[in-house]
Order: structure tokens, then C-alpha cells, then sequence
């Protein structure tokens, strides 16, 4: 197997295997654009990985009330919760080619939206 250990625990599978907090953190350009064609829609992201993998920081004007980093399948990816006017929102996504490819639910608002991430 891959340097990632797999442990087996009550029917639950756990990655040992660590993501980088390099590419996670820091500053991202959020493209909210439903389609390419729109008119471009950004929002900020500030991501901050601590030592254990717990995330804070900001997206949109949201702080980050919880969050984590994982790595499986080769991607380093991050999950975490922010609330707004209208509920829970939750957020997940994966670095792929240097970039975060991710969405977005709304739980209260019933939608969810795909969206990319570039560093600013």
C-alpha cells in the first residue's frame, strides 16, 4: 500500500496519510459563476491549516466556525462550515492542478453550487 495507512475501525476507514498545509492555506480568488459565460462573481477565502489539520479563516464575509484538511486519492482537500443570514453553508473542495475545485451546500437554502478557487 502507499505510504497512507489505513486503519479499520468499527467499519470506519481513516487515512493516516497527512495533507500539505501549503497548498491549502493562505489567500484564494473564489469564482462563484454558475457558467463560464456569466459575468465574473468572486469572493475571497482566507484558510488557515493549523499543525493538527484544523482550518480557520474566512470565505466570503463568513469566519469559518469549523474545519478540516484530509488527503486521499492523491488530492489534498479541505471541509469546513461557515453560517450567513440564511443558514449553514457547507463547503468542501480538492487541489487539483494548483487550483481548488469545490462546492458549496445550503442547507436552508436548498442549492448547492460548484465552484473553483485560484491563489490570489
Amino acid at each position: 500500500m502507499a505510504a497512507a495507512a489505513l486503519l479499520l475501525l468499527g467499519g470506519t476507514v481513516f487515512n493516516d496519510s497527512r495533507p500539505n498545509p501549503a497548498e491549502i492555506a493562505g489567500r484564494w480568488s473564489v469564482d462563484l459563476r454558475l457558467e463560464q459565460a456569466d459575468r465574473p462573481y468572486h469572493q475571497l477565502m482566507q484558510l488557515t491549516v493549523a499543525e493538527d489539520g484544523a482550518v480557520t479563516g474566512e470565505f466570503g464575509n463568513s469566519p469559518i466556525l469549523a474545519g478540516r484538511t484530509g488527503r486521499g486519492q492523491g488530492r489534498d482537500c479541505v471541509a469546513f462550515r461557515t453560517a450567513d443570514s440564511g443558514g449553514a453553508n457547507f463547503s468542501s473542495a480538492c487541489i487539483v492542478a494548483g487550483r481548488m475545485v469545490g462546492q458549496t451546500w445550503s442547507e436552508a437554502r436548498n442549492f448547492v453550487l460548484p465552484w473553483t478557487a485560484e491563489r490570489r
